[in-house]
């Protein structure tokens, strides 16, 4: 357990931090948790290529019960802004990130352990474009959309009411929620991003390992 402390606690912050930045927009069409968020799939990936499929899992899954206590913890704690009360977690995202988390991190060190004897670079990219898209999905439309509103209270619907106005999809096409806007902007920077991570991933697996990448 020693030995994965790190990737576990890097999880959770990752987790934690999302859950909070996710509901400050960054421009129009992007929040900061979509920037924070694609840490975990590295994460994973270098647990996974360091320490085995089995010790991925385990920072997932402790990771995750971290961060959904913290979020948690976060709902109930109330912020003063623009002239009204919020939580600084709202319910519904927490409840999402949870659910995406658990489903697209695991699927991640399911596709990374089935294509790790290839190249070094087509564990760590295909797991994580196949599990970003995943989370996407599955995030946005439980912590935004309004046809899965049934299944919590009116106040967490407020709380995320925000998302669910009216616009034209990424400013061009044709009117949709935001949070779809959001979703696909969202999913847009984690391809960039899990390009981008290929350079951290090599760096840090010849790091922790003696064995390359």
């Amino acid at each position: 357990m020693t030995r994965i402390l790190p990737g576990v606690i890097a999880m959770a912050a990752v987790v934690v931090a999302s859950n909070i930045l996710v509901q400050f927009l960054l421009g129009d069409w992007l929040t900061w948790g979509a920037f924070t968020y694609p840490i975990a799939f590295l994460v994973t990936d270098v647990m996974n290529r360091v320490y085995g499929v089995r010790a991925a899992r385990r920072v997932v899954f402790v990771g995750f019960l971290v961060g959904v206590v913290c979020s948690l913890i976060g709902s109930q704690i109330m912020l003063q802004g623009d002239g009204y009360t919020y939580a600084a977690v709202s319910l519904r995202v927490a409840v999402g990130s949870g659910i995406a988390f658990l489903t697209a991190q695991l699927l991640d060190v399911a596709i990374f352990n089935r294509l790790r004897d290839g190249a070094w670079w087509r564990a760590p990219l295909a797991s994580t474009v196949i599990g970003s898209a995943v989370d996407t999905v599955l995030f946005f439309s439980i912590a935004f959309s309004a046809t899965l509103g049934a299944f919590f209270s009116e106040a967490a619907n407020m709380e995320t009411s925000w998302a669910t106005e009216a616009v034209p999809f990424l400013g061009q096409g044709g009117v949709a929620p935001l949070w779809v806007s959001l979703a696909v902007a969202d999913w847009l920077v984690k391809l960039s991003l899990a390009l981008v991570a290929l350079i951290p991933f090599r760096v840090l697996v010849a790091k922790l390992s003696p064995n390359p990448a």
